[in-house]
């Protein structure tokens, strides 16, 4: 029998129930897998946390940066890199950005320790839930992933991701956190960082974004490749729109100024907009600069470049030299479509084939490409690749008329699927253009210190990449005759002295030829002043001056503005510019002139500065004095008297009819057969100098032009905007002149001690060896003749 119990001994417990037992064991199994779970961090932590990278070097972030070249006004012209970033310092980051970015990526930033755990749990119930997809990465989980580690998703890659933002949130402050995150994060377009995607995207600082830029910016992290305005305007859009409901949402902004942010109309940067900065000549000579000096390390160490440009004169240079170029291109012949394509008639077909058509001819600023749909005498319709519909009429069609006729070859046929250009006309509508092929350059320079204020080397510099004004040998033409006319002032020579304007014949040497040089229109004048000579630009009269004063004396003079000594033969034709210059060597020239006759080197480059702003190199303006004298003041200032005649009442009078000034100094040039076109000039706080020519040497235009007609009108346009506010300058005369009944002449060549006349009782000899530079009656080497003589067959 059992034993009973004893009332002494305890009552044993009931057996647990079914829940009682489950609860148990779950408890115990969470218990087990919980220690589980320590044990497996505590292990991935003892083994992932030696290997992980020092963050402590992100106290000093210096992420890759671009070489960046700056206007004098600050406005960028040109970025050369791998990525595109601009470094900006937490404080130079307006607040409207840094609370765009917390509302949408993290809002929670300043609360938690580098990982939001109530950001997990909300994101997975929104998920559970079916609800928008949550991102549950912190901003310095990002900033770990971005710096240090892939975009693999595994969990080790996770692991090591929460790891190093807890490293991070221990050695660095919230604020540098939150910086290097605002300045690494790639936003597509090769833009990293928002500072760069301001520019990218809307062309301006970050400092100046609105409300609706900042959200558009701040929507570009989650998808920056597809999601960005210029790839897909409508999923941009619609993530702009999410940014400023979190904005609102988190207290960033009031539901007014929300409101008001979606309505707002964003403009973004065009690549295309002809009202662009351009100044790719500009940057390139300049990283080709920089290059020579620190190597591929300009590409990466952040250098910033200052030049001397100033944006206003660039942009009125580039825009005066494209437009001289276009009119020139008005009164050449047709050259047709620059292809043709075969148009479907059905919509959905038609709108692949014209984008097909159009894939390799994009748009040239102004210069727009389109295909046309319907061709007639009178009308044109054509369709540009953003789809706008263009109706061509009336003057529109005068420059393609020999493209419309009825018989025209096919090859210029204007008809269905053909590829045109168009550009907008000043009084509204559109012209059927073309794409020039001519080329042109222009530049423009301060003539006391030299600093280069524009230069626009080449029609389009995405066409090519020759820089014009500084690589471009060209004959200069008249424009190099004042350069004889002051060698000719200090050997008695005066604008009084009367030349004879009439025929001279130079005989051949041993199976040479005979030079007979003329006058450009072929007419002459017989005995005229030197001042009138240089005004009508007459040859005849250049030659005997020369003739007169020596080639070897002149080609020793012209060196003193900075003419290389052998692209300026010995000759005479070096008198009517048969030597050879570039654009800048010009501009140095006529700067003697300008500044009262000292020599100052053109310079691009003020300041040069790393990352920090450190400067490391600094331009100075150069000092006037007797060091750098070219030639004598009174010199300078009866040249330029005589330039100004050119304007006044010469082959330049259309600058002062323009201009309205009395301050304007200048030469045209036009080479022999109408190959190049100049105009040399100033005002004496700006020198300018165009030309005009084809990159192989052919005649402009079947008559030919002059620089009166096609170089002289883009001086004139960039001068309108330069000298808008300059007082006009009136230059006093210097010592050692003396002005007698309104001419000017030196001391000691007055009237009845300098040179009277050339020519006119006598002929000056005319011989092979006069042509060659040598005394008469000592031939020069045969091979010296036959290379000058060969020069005019």
């Amino acid at each position: 029998m059992p034993k009973p119990s004893s009332s002494s001994e305890p009552a044993r417990k009931a057996p647990p129930g079914p829940l009682r037992r489950i609860a148990i064991w779950g408890g115990a199994a969470i218990a087990a897998g919980a220690l589980v779970v320590m044990i497996g961090a505590a292990t991935a932590v003892a083994v992932i946390y030696p290997k992980l990278p020092s963050v402590s070097d992100l106290a000093d972030y210096r992420p890759k940066l671009p070489l960046r070249v700056f206007a004098a006004d600050g406005s960028l012209i040109g970025e050369f890199g791998e990525e595109r970033r601009n470094l900006t310092p937490f404080a130079d980051i307006p607040q409207v950005m840094k609370d765009a970015v917390l509302a949408v990526e993290d809002a929670r930033f300043y609360d938690h320790g580098g990982v939001d755990y109530k950001g997990f749990v909300r994101a997975a119930f929104s998920s559970l839930r079916g609800g928008r997809q949550q991102g549950a990465s912190t901003i310095t989980m990002q900033v770990a992933r971005n710096v240090f580690l892939s975009s693999e998703r595994t969990l080790s890659r996770k692991a090591y991701e929460i790891l190093l933002s807890m490293q991070l949130e221990r050695q660095l402050t919230k604020d540098q956190i939150l910086e290097i995150y605002l300045n690494q994060i790639y936003l597509g377009n090769r833009a990293y960082g928002f500072g760069a995607a301001a520019e990218t995207y809307f062309g301006k600082p970050l400092q100046k974004v609105t409300i609706a830029e900042a959200a558009m910016l701040a929507g570009l992290p989650k998808a920056p490749g597809t999601n960005n305005p210029v790839a897909n305007p409508r999923r941009a859009r619609a993530r702009q729109l999410y940014v400023i409901d979190r904005m609102q949402e988190t207290g960033f902004i009031t539901a007014e100024q929300a409101d008001q942010a979606k309505k707002e109309e964003l403009h973004l940067r065009d690549a295309a907009d002809p009202d662009r900065l351009h100044a790719e000549y500009v940057a390139e000579t300049v990283r080709q600069m920089m290059h020579a000096q620190y190597g591929d390390s300009i590409y990466t160490s952040g250098l910033k470049v200052y030049t001397s440009l100033d944006s206003g004169d660039q942009a009125a240079a580039y825009r005066s030299l494209r437009r001289g170029i276009l009119d020139y291109e008005r009164r050449q012949p047709y050259r047709g479509p620059e292809a043709f394509a075969d148009l479907p008639d059905e919509a959905k077909e038609l709108d692949d084939a014209v984008d097909d058509a159009l894939a390799d001819h994009p748009d040239n600023g102004d210069l727009v490409a389109a295909v046309v749909l319907e061709a007639s005498p009178k009308e044109v319709t054509a369709v540009r690749a953003n789809g706008e519909t263009l109706q061509i009429t009336s003057e529109g069609l005068r420059p393609a008329q020999s493209g419309l006729a009825a018989k025209a070859p096919a090859a210029i046929k204007i008809r269905r699927g053909a590829v045109i250009r168009v550009a907008k006309m000043a009084k509204g509508g559109w012209e059927i253009t073309q794409v020039p092929e001519v080329e042109g350059a222009f530049v423009a320079m301060d003539p006391k210190s030299g600093a280069i204020k524009a230069l626009v080397g080449g029609f389009d510099f995405g066409r090519s990449k020759f820089n014009h004004v500084t690589q471009a040998w060209r004959q200069p033409g008249s424009s190099f005759k004042p350069f004889i006319y002051s060698a000719a002032l200090e050997k008695g020579f005066s604008p009084s002295t009367i030349v004879n304007d009439a025929p001279l014949s130079f005989e051949a040497g041993p199976g040479g030829q005979a030079w007979e040089p003329k006058n450009y229109d072929g007419t002459y004048d017989g005995p005229i002043t030197l001042r009138r000579a240089l005004q009508q630009s007459k040859n005849l009269v250049t030659i005997r001056v020369l003739q007169s004063i020596g080639v070897d004396y002149a080609q020793d003079w012209v060196t003193r503005f900075g003419f290389d000594r052998d692209k300026q033969p010995a000759n005479l034709p070096m008198g009517l510019g048969a030597g050879s210059v570039t654009p800048m060597q010009m501009a140095a020239g006529y700067s003697v002139f300008a500044n009262g006759g000292y020599r100052v080197n053109p310079y691009l480059v003020t300041r040069v500065t790393d990352m920090k702003d450190k400067v490391l190199l600094e331009t100075e303006a150069p000092v006037l004095d007797e060091s750098r004298r070219a030639i004598p003041e009174r010199n300078a200032f009866v040249m330029g008297s005589l330039l100004q005649s050119v304007v006044k009442g010469g082959t330049a009078s259309k600058a002062g009819q323009a201009l309205r000034r009395n301050d304007l100094f200048g030469k045209t040039g036009t080479t022999n057969d109408s190959f190049d076109t100049w105009f040399a000039g100033f005002q004496p706080t700006m020198v300018g100098i165009a030309w005009i020519g084809y990159d192989t040497p052919r005649q402009l235009g079947v008559r030919g032009e002059t620089g009166g007609s096609l170089s002289l009108p883009i001086w004139v346009g960039f001068m309108q905007t330069a000298l808008k506010g300059v007082p006009v300058s009136e230059p006093r005369a210097p010592g050692g002149l003396v002005n007698v009944d309104g001419e000017w002449y030196f001391d000691e060549f007055g009237p009845g001690h300098g040179v009277a006349s050339l020519g006119v009782d006598a002929q000056a000899p005319t011989s092979a060896e006069a042509l060659a530079g040598a005394p008469v009656g000592a031939p020069p080497p045969a091979e010296e003749r036959s290379r000058i003589l060969d020069f005019f067959r």
